[in-house]
Formats: structure tokens, sequence, C-alpha cells
């Protein structure tokens, strides 16, 4: 049985700030919730109250809510209308299908002077003749009757014949009720046989185990094609009946036709509930293996655990690595963790892993995660990691002068695509520049300035040398000029 908890309302009363005291909606559809309690005294301000899908059998503790305009109490298993005379303030009142069959309780509405909009769709009591003429009658503040509006005319005609009305709907009612009545005494006998018939039956996982160890009696003193193998083959055939007989209860269940009540209803969801659980203690008797995520030897696997679409982009300008990864739009960053490794990246989304291997290094220092708030995608960007410099081909520099145009231009063009370049230079083949000696000795000469005057003229200089103008004198005490 579930109750309404504090803890249940406040998971509900997240766009009020978790806080219930000034809770004007709250919805508490689809808890199987099988009574009305506490909403009274927690939420004396509530306006909007939905309630519909679950179990709830009577209609009570709400005369607090004097603000309270709209109620759904949808696909419930009501069977009277009552204790709203103190929701003052109620304008819609929704009852569709549940199991109003006493029609005569629409009369409590009446001090409901603000109700305008009633639905009874789908209860026993609209199939009673002069169903809608009772209710427009009984109620003369309505004005849409299960989503119809209620013409002038059609209320003049209904407070008419209202007598006659009343007379044959009250005829109808007290043979509803005593169908009722019998339908409760056969649920009630059902369950009761039912309950002696779970003590009496003897428990499947026994009576299998009983019979395998028979079957493994004969599968050893038994030979292939032998009339004792046969009677093995009966055994062994007979350990599946109980997993027969299950499909075969489970079949029944289903395909046996029934009337549409609140035991059905409820016995129905007792069975599913049941189902449920049986299959939660198969999953905690076989534990999941855990996933693999890095291999023995080290191998990083790509893992999608979430189902989540996902992009991996290199941006060349900025020199990073982009994961575009589509987390839900609506779902709490606190449930996400993000792991960022110089291979790999990791996110936890609600538990569930998805990991990627990264085409290069990255920096995991450096990168950044950020959460968009119009898609709720993640994006991770992760700087390329600067690898080692790897050194190429030794290269001989030519002497300027035998550089030829297209030597420059490729030089020119390695050093506009910065293309990384280690020269390696081996010391012991080559000297430092000796400066003395870039003249040669045959040149330098002792002689002042008047004896350069007194003798012949130098021999001119070769073919390519250049020539030095005139009256030029070698001091060899005056260094070169480079």
């Amino acid at each position: 049985m579930v109750y309404i908890t504090e803890d249940m309302v406040r998971r509900r009363a997240e766009h009020n700030e978790c806080e219930i005291f000034s809770l004007e909606e709250v919805s508490l559809h689809q808890q199987d919730i099988e009574r009305i309690e506490h909403i009274g005294r927690w939420c004396r301000d509530l306006r909007i109250l939905y309630l519909q899908n679950n179990l709830i059998p009577r209609i009570e503790n709400l005369g607090r809510l004097k603000k309270l305009e709209y109620l759904n109490l949808a696909l419930n298993n009501i069977e009277v209308i009552e204790n709203l005379g103190g929701c003052e303030s109620l304008q819609k009142l929704d009852l569709t299908v549940n199991f109003v069959g006493r029609l005569s309780s629409v009369e409590s509405l009446q001090h409901n002077i603000h109700l305008t909009e009633l639905f009874l769709v789908g209860n026993p009591c609209t199939e009673f003749e002069g169903y809608r003429q009772y209710v427009v009658a009984s109620l003369p503040q309505l004005k849409f009757l299960d989503g119809t509006e209620i013409s002038r005319s059609e209320r003049i005609q209904a407070s008419q014949g209202l007598e006659e009305v009343k007379r044959k709907v009250w005829e109808e009612e007290r043979e509803y009720l005593k169908r009722r009545a019998r339908e409760k005494e056969e649920a009630r006998r059902e369950a009761a046989r039912e309950e002696k018939g779970n003590k009496e039956r003897k428990p499947a996982s026994a009576r299998s185990f009983t019979v395998n160890l028979n079957s493994l009696h004969l599968f050893c003193r038994c030979s292939p094609g032998s009339e004792e193998n046969k009677e093995n083959q009966e055994v062994e055939e007979s350990n599946m009946k109980p997993d027969r007989d299950d499909e075969q209860r489970e079949r029944e269940f289903w395909h046996t036709p029934c009337s549409f009540t609140p035991e059905s209803r409820l016995e129905a969801h007792r069975h599913l509930e049941e189902k449920k659980k049986a299959k939660e203690k198969e999953k905690e008797k076989k534990p999941r293996a855990p996933r693999t995520l890095i291999t023995a030897d080290g191998r990083v696997m790509n893992v999608n655990e979430p189902k989540l679409d996902f992009s991996l982009t290199e941006d060349g300008d900025n020199n990073t690595i982009v994961l575009d990864l589509a987390v839900y739009r609506h779902m709490d960053t606190s449930l996400i963790d993000v792991d960022v490794q110089p291979s790999y990246a990791r996110v936890s989304v609600k538990g569930k892993i998805f990991q990627m291997v990264l085409p290069a290094e990255v920096k995991p220092d450096s990168s950044t995660a950020q959460r968009s708030q119009t898609t709720g995608h993640l994006v991770l960007t992760m700087p390329r990691a600067e690898g080692e410099i790897k050194g190429t081909k030794a290269v001989t520099r030519q002497p300027r002068g035998c550089q030829t145009r297209n030597t420059s231009s490729s030089e020119d063009n390695r050093r506009k695509n910065n293309a990384p370049q280690r020269l390696e230079v081996d010391p012991s083949q080559h000297a430092a520049i000796d400066l003395a000696n870039i003249v040669p000795k045959h040149q330098r000469t002792k002689q002042g300035p008047l004896e350069t005057s007194r003798t012949a003229p130098p021999p001119p200089p070769p073919a390519g040398a250049s020539s030095s103008s005139q009256g030029f004198v070698d001091d060899p005490d005056v260094p070169p000029l480079i």
C-alpha cells in the first residue's frame, strides 16, 4: 500500500523550490496511492490537485482546501461522491472512469456553488435512464456536464419531469447496489480460495529440484534406446511442467472474462506487482557483470551505455579536439561526471558510462566542459598536447654564392609553414672561423705608404676577383673588413 508522504510531495514541488506550505499546484498521478491523506494539512493554499490513475477508493481529507479550484480523480476506484462540501472554491471536478453507481450522491455537490464543470464519463451511473436530466436538475450551477454545455432549454426540460426521473434513477440505483453486494461477496470468496490454494501448493523450486535428482539418477543408470531411458525422458518432460503451469495460469488470468469492478482492478494491480517483484528478485540473484572499460592489456574501450548521440571533431585553428555529447535537455547537471585523460574522455550520465578514445593526446588540465543552456548538450574542449619534435634528415648548407633561387624559395616556404626542424651539427668536422686568415698571405706586405708609390704597380687581379682602388695600401696591422 502506497501512502502520501512529505518526501513525495516535495519531489513534486520542484517548481516551488520544494516548499509545500505555499504550494498551489501538485501532481500525484500514477503513484498507486490508495488513500488521500495529509494534503489538507500540508498544502492549505492548493488550487490544483492531480490524483488521476491511482487506486483511491474514497474521497476524504480534502475539506480544508478552501482555495481548491480543480480536482482530478480520474481512473480511480471511487464509488460515491462525498466529502467535498468544504472545498468552497471548487470549479471543476473530474471523475472519469471510476465506479460511481450511487447517482444520488451527486446532490452532495449542491453546496459547491462555484462548480461549473463535472465529468462522470465511464461510470456505471451514466448508464441509468434519465442520468443527464437528473444531474442537470440536481446541480443548477453546472455549465458543462461530460464536456457538453448545458443549454437553458435543457435545464428547463430537466426540471419539469424531475420527480419521475428521480423515481427511475433510485430504482436502478437499488438494483446496482444489490449487484455490487453480490460482486463483493464473490470477490471475497475468490480471494479466500486463492489464498488457500497458495498455501497448499508445493513450491515449484523444491519440486523441480527433486525431479532433477531423479532424472540425473536415471541418466546414470540407463543407456540410450532402453525402456528406462524413455522413463527418463518422461521425467525430464515433467520437469518442465512448473514453467508450463505458470504460463498457463498467466494466460488464464488475462483471458478469463470478469466484470469491471474495483476488486478486479485491484487484483490486476496486485498481479502486476507480484510479477514485477519476481523479476527484480531474479535480477538480484543474477548480478550484472561489470562493464569492461579498460582491458587487461591496457587497451581503452569505446562505451556508450546511455545511448547518447555524439560528435567528435578536430579544430585545426585552435589545435583542439571537441566532443559534443547530446545529454538530455532537462537533466540536472549534478547527475553528470566528467573525467578527461590524455588518451580518452569518460562521462558518467546518471551512473551510465560514456567513454571515447581520442584521436590524439590532449591536455587534461587545460580541458573545459560546458553545458548548453538551450539544447542541454555537453561540450568538451580538449587542447592537443605538444608532441616531441622529431629529427629530420641532416641538411648540408651550400655556400651563399651557389644557392639557387629554387633553394631560397623552398627555404622561405618551409619557414612560412613553420615546419619544426632540428639541424644536427658535428663540431668535430667544423672549426671556428679564422678572421686573420681571410686575406691571403701573399697580398700582405710591410711596405709603407712612401715605398708603395716607388714600386711597380701590383699585378692585375685574377679574373673574377674584385679590383682595389688606386692608391690602396694593405696595412697588416689593420684587421680585414668582413
